[in-house]
């Protein structure tokens, strides 16, 4: 079940910005996020909070080269937020390499 949509941007390995959608989805094993971005398609481990999720969806998108990666809710369900939530900037060391 779909419960969260978060927009995530940054910057991919060839340096161009990025701006994708991340959906968060329950199971019965918990929560899991799933990214796609051109031809790569990621799915995140299943964890018990939300910001798990996503902590975990940055740390693989770090290791294959994004960097400067920024996220935020847009969606809980199918109520839109209007973009009223901030942005939460990756707090990774990789978060700044060029």
């Amino acid at each position: 079940m779909l419960m969260e949509i978060h927009q995530v941007e940054g910057f991919d390995p060839q340096r161009r910005s990025f701006n994708r959608n991340a959906e968060v989805h329950r199971s019965d094993q918990g929560l899991f996020g799933r990214f796609h971005y051109e031809g790569l398609r990621i799915e995140t481990g299943t964890h018990f909070e939300i910001h798990l999720v996503m902590a975990d969806l940055v740390d693989r998108l770090q290791a294959l080269g994004f960097t400067q990666l920024r996220s935020r809710v847009n969606f809980k369900g199918s109520r839109y937020l209007a973009e009223r939530h901030p942005w939460l900037r990756s707090s990774s060391r990789r978060q700044d390499e060029p």
